[in-house]
């Protein structure tokens, strides 16, 4: 669930720099820019995306870059814990609700639906708040202390002697999920250098996807207690490799703390690498930074950040209503429902292998294909997909007979619709919502899209069940198609392409200046 913006106009500054003699001239042309900027508010934004996402201009400079993949990775350790969190209940339901086992008390599907959707209310309770913790204290403090809720919430899930505590657990347990959903990104985006960040930034929406396979083929052999506690030790082994990795130095220069940022960048970059340039360059943009201070309230009132709020929301708002979590949840119980002939636990497992290969190669073609283009087409065939499961359901539940063929029709149907999200509206929207605002607002705006995503996501799975109820399988899938298609339609008409633009030329573009793109561009090429 990561994003990693790219800038043109950076690139070049970057080109620049690996000439002798050329820091200050790239220093003039990066405040030029900035300067432009001011107008739609971008001043400080571009100067923050400095900071924010290192834009490191020595990269010839004896850079190793294999720390930085540990380090990502080490960071990634917590989506892998967070994907255990969401993956948890599709194992766990067969056993609890349909066969009564599991605990010693009774738990209905309505209990067990909060059981669910608990998750994503702690998620969407901690988003804010999160986002000033790490200001606070740090990304790598506010991810350590992140194990102890972990542990916490498995603990009360493992023990539970009621179902007021499986509530309450999954509630914790989605709190520290959710909050590594804000931390871990912008951990990854602070350390990693422009050439590599990209593909650093993709271990997070990677890692969660990996975290629910874990669950689903660990549940496939051991009952439920046993899930939870090998569920458990995760948090503890990423805690235990996650103490040895640097703080972010974004962070220790903002804190004055320049000694350790030396520190953090060596251990990042290697012993050789010449760390002169790049801490100069944080402590130049964190001067601009502390100079130019915006009102958030001031902030959130520009025109061009309402209109990118819009486009956020409303791509977290269509990420959610297309029905995943309802899948990703409760994909057992749609399983056991078709009467597939395939056992519920190797198809989830399938499905599971589906969705890291898919947001695997998501990770290989965005930035080649493009971002509107990823998006319209996973929600055309998603919508497909959505209504091909409903007829099953809606035929199955007038006269099963009609489908004693069909067993093949809900099991292809869900694997495409899961290779369809995870290529496109699985991590397009987190990664535009990272391009969108301007880094003056983009903390706050990121925590708001995250807690209405994780909100969404509360509401569609605890009402699932009910839609079920109310509609049909099969009309509660056709309503998932439905809604996917007003998305698709969203998309063509609001959406705007941001792939290989700079954070300018993306609040030009959204304040409806077109002209500005192409004399960045051109500026940008003739300094190269």
């Amino acid at each position: 669930m990561s994003t990693a913006s790219s800038s043109n106009s950076s690139a070049g500054a970057e080109e620049a720099a690996r000439k002798p003699g050329s820091s200050n001239e790239e220093s003039s042309h990066l405040l030029e820019a900035a300067e432009n900027g001011a107008k739609y508010g971008s001043r400080q934004a571009d100067q923050e995306n400095l900071l924010g996402n290192m834009v490191h201009a020595s990269t010839e400079n004896k850079s190793r870059k294999l720390p930085q993949y540990v380090a990502a990775l080490a960071a990634a350790g917590g989506a892998f814990a967070a994907g255990t969190v969401l993956g948890w209940t599709s194992p766990a339901q067969t056993e609890i609700v349909v066969d009564g086992e599991g605990y010693d008390f009774p738990v209905s599907g309505t209990q067990f639906s909060w059981v669910g959707s608990s998750m994503n209310l702690g998620a969407a309770f901690v988003c804010i708040p999160i986002g000033f913790l790490i200001s606070m204290i740090g990304r790598k403090l506010t991810m350590l202390m992140l194990v102890l809720p972990f542990l916490v919430g498995w603990a009360m899930l493992i023990w539970a002697p009621s179902v007021g505590f499986l509530y309450a657990s999954r509630f914790i347990l989605g709190l520290a999920g959710g909050a590594f959903c804000v931390t871990a990104p912008m951990y990854t985006g602070e350390i990693a250098q422009k050439d590599i960040r990209g593909t650093l930034g993709s271990f997070f929406q990677l890692m969660i996807t990996m975290g629910i396979l874990f669950v689903y083929a660990v549940g496939a052999g051991v009952n439920v207690f046993w899930l939870s506690v090998i569920c458990g030790i995760i948090p503890i082994v990423f805690g235990v490799i996650f103490f040895f990795m640097p703080e972010s130095p974004t962070y220790l220069v903002a804190k004055g703390r320049s000694e350790s940022a030396v520190k953090s960048i060596q251990w990042l970059r290697g012993k050789e690498y010449d760390y002169a340039p790049e801490l100069e360059e944080l402590h130049e943009t964190d001067r601009e930074i502390r100079e130019n201070k915006v009102n958030v309230l001031a902030a959130l009132n520009r025109p061009v950040t309402r209109k990118a709020l819009a486009i956020s929301l409303g791509l977290m708002f269509f990420q959610q209503l297309c029905g995943i979590n309802a899948v990703i949840f409760y994909s057992s119980k749609i399983f056991l429902d078709a009467n597939t002939g395939i056992g519920s636990q190797w198809a989830t497992i399938m499905i599971g292998i589906m969705q890291v290969v898919a947001t695997f190669v998501s990770t290989l073609v965005v930035d080649k294909l493009g971002r509107r283009i990823l998006l319209l087409a996973s929600g055309s065939v998603m919508a497909l997909s959505t209504t091909a499961i409903g007829v099953y359901f809606f035929l199955q539940d007038q006269d099963s007979t009609k489908v004693e063929n069909l067993g093949w029709l809900p099991v292809a149907s869900l694997c495409i619709f899961i290779l369809m999200f995870s290529i496109g509206y699985g991590p397009v929207p987190w990664l535009m919502m990272g391009e969108l605002f301007a880094t003056d607002i983009k903390g706050f705006a990121g925590s708001l899209a995250g807690t209405t995503n994780w909100l969404l996501a509360f509401v569609v799975t605890k009402t699932f069940d009910d839609l079920n109820k109310g509609l049909g399988n099969g009309g509660t899938f056709w309503l998932f198609a439905g809604l996917t298609v007003l998305g698709v339609f969203f998309v063509f008409f609001a959406v705007p392409e941001t792939k290989g633009k700079s954070l300018n030329e993306i609040q030009q573009e959204l304040a409806g200046n077109s002209t500005t793109t192409a004399t960045t561009q051109a500026v940008n090429g003739a300094e190269k």
